[in-house]
């Protein structure tokens, strides 16, 4: 489960040092240039391109992968990203770790002392020496491919190839990921990119989505339907872990921790399997972390467990997620919030939601529509639901104004029909009752369901009804309350078969 607020947190507070450094250098050099010139209009373009950053960075929108749209130091570092890798593949080196070289350093420091003496001359020619034989190795290892060792073009990740010359429409996607999780950094992104191919070579990360790693977490975490702008959901539930028994199963030894950290990263590939890595595509996640029940910092295997496995998706998963939702917050974990906010970006900010129990329905509509909201979150959404689906039509909506009543008619012209139907009321409070109208005035109205007042714990309501006659079945809510109230309903006829 990836709660990124401690990794997140660890991380700005390690970089904050340096950040008040470049601050206090640019108050300084922006006072020298005040007394140099008292204009100072100059420096205003570097301030708007800054605040549209920011601006950018708290609308919750992604940037786009559209080459046109990149600015010009992006386009350059892409470019600059595209040739180190290509030299790296070429030269067969991407896979290989960087060894410390003390002894260059030594001989460094012997030619130095040496060139105090009197054997200067020497030392020049040892060093022509060297470098015509580092120009003959360096035309051999050229010379390499025609030997017969044959160089490995079709390194990929994600299905997406990262060689540039064959390059697909994902390959931007990807690397722009990676140059985006370092701040346009090509040595830094180019690292990152060497560690997370080495990384899932040495555990076999290609091969996961084949392994069969247990149903025990299938709770725990999952993906289910998609928001409002088509990323995938991920539903993070810390809850499950507060059970002893899957609690001593899962984290009770070393091997157990280990599969579990496993899991989690099938689980992240899944989610990725359903997105779309091109320019204009969905190539991010939407995370939904819900904390109720979770055992928070008490259990300290389950605390290092989780931090490990963001510490793992956020080195090797970089810019996947486009928003984490944390719903049903405990205490203490707002004034954990509270503490690190400070120390955190608008960027790294912008992509965190906290929600208190009493609003998460109405915050998750923000971003997900009702019929893809669980109905454990007040939404529609049930699991292995045969009765309704996406292709039913879309939920409709009405509202409820404080201190007045409204009905919901659902036409029933034929004989023999049997009616179903889904109803939910943000924050319910209100008066609520099901009864059918027959259309023949001498026929009596049949009560589908006794009026009563609807709890705010109460969640969506489904019912059914079959019609002897023609006629409407009339959905009744009286709000009494001093607030106005939103209601999401939908229906569906099916026709007897008799």
């Amino acid at each position: 489960m990836t709660v990124e607020v401690q990794t997140e947190a660890t991380q700005v507070c390690e970089n904050v040092q340096q950040q008040e450094e470049s601050v206090k250098i640019a108050i300084e050099t922006k006072k020298v240039s005040e007394k140099e010139a008292e204009p100072v209009k100059e420096v205003e373009p570097v301030d708007e391109s800054k605040s549209k950053v920011v601006e950018k960075s708290s609308s919750f929108k992604e940037e786009s992968n559209f080459l046109s749209d990149l600015k010009d130091h992006e386009k350059k570092a892409l470019s600059e990203l595209k040739s180190k890798l290509e030299e790296a593949i070429n030269g067969d080196t991407l896979f290989k770790k960087d060894e410390p070289k003390p002894k260059e350093t030594v001989k460094t420091e012997e030619c130095a002392k040496e060139e105090e003496t009197p054997k200067t001359e020497e030392c020049a020619n040892k060093k022509e020496k060297s470098k015509s034989e580092e120009k003959d190795c360096e035309e051999k290892e050229e010379s390499k491919p025609d030997s017969g060792i044959e160089i490995n073009k079709d390194i990929s990740i994600w299905g997406v190839p990262l060689f540039p010359c064959n390059e697909t429409e994902g390959t931007n996607v990807v690397l722009l990921k990676f140059l985006r999780a370092r701040d346009f950094k090509v040595n830094e992104s180019f690292e990152m990119i060497k560690k997370t191919l080495l990384w899932r070579k040495e555990s076999n990360i290609d091969s996961i989505l084949d392994e069969d790693l247990g149903c025990d977490l299938a709770s725990a975490a999952y993906m289910s339907g998609v928001d409002r702008e088509g990323h995938p959901i991920c539903y993070n539930i810390f809850g499950v872990l507060d059970d002893e028994e899957l609690y001593k199963k899962t984290f009770g030894a070393e091997a157990t921790r280990g599969q579990f950290l496993r899991w989690r990263v099938q689980l992240m590939e899944k989610g990725i399997q359903k997105l779309d890595l091109k320019a204009g595509g969905v190539n991010s996640l939407l995370q939904i972390n819900d904390l109720k029940n979770s055992p928070g910092p008490a259990k300290k295997e389950v605390r290092v467990a989780i931090k490990e496995a963001v510490g793992i998706l956020q080195d090797n998963y970089p810019e996947f997620v486009a928003r984490n939702i944390f719903i049903n917050v405990p205490y203490w974990y707002y004034a954990f919030h509270a503490l690190m906010s400070p120390f955190l970006t608008q960027r790294t900010k912008s992509k965190f939601v906290v929600v208190h129990p009493a609003k998460v329905t109405e915050t998750l509509l923000k971003y997900i529509p009702i019929e893809e909201i669980p109905i454990q979150y007040g939404g529609l959404k049930r699991e292995n639901d045969f009765e309704f689906s996406i292709d039913d039509g879309v939920v409709s909506e009405i509202l409820i104004k404080a201190k007045s009543t409204e009905t919901i008619e659902i036409p029933a012209p034929e004989a023999g029909t049997t009616f179903i139907w889904d109803v939910t009321c943000l924050g319910w409070e209100v008066y609520y009752k099901e009864e059918f109208v027959p259309m023949d005035e001498c026929s009596y109205t049949i009560i589908v369901q006794k009026g009563k007042k609807i709890s705010s714990s109460e969640g969506p309501i489904r019912n059914t009804f079959k019609t002897n006659e023609s006629g409407k079945i009339v959905l009744t809510f009286e709000n009494s309350s001093s607030k106005k109230k939103k209601v999401f309903y939908r229906f569906k006829v099916k026709k007897s078969c008799f």
